[in-house]
């Protein structure tokens, strides 16, 4: 049986993304690992989410 979550199959990577994207135009890059950190928490990503984010979003 699949883990049940609050968000749809992809909607919380959009969420986070997007909330990822906001944050670090108001924050700047100075808080870029800071701010991944907290969405990757926030947003309970696997793994797998995970590898994406940093690979793609990480300084």
């Amino acid at each position: 049986m699949p883990k049940a979550t609050i968000y749809p199959p992809g909607d919380k990577m959009i969420k986070a993304i997007k909330e990822y994207s906001e944050e670090l135009s108001v924050q700047g890059e100075g808080e870029q690992n800071r701010i991944l950190q907290k969405i990757i928490l926030k947003y309970d990503l696997s793994p797998k989410e995970c590898t994406f984010m940093e690979k793609n979003f990480k300084k």
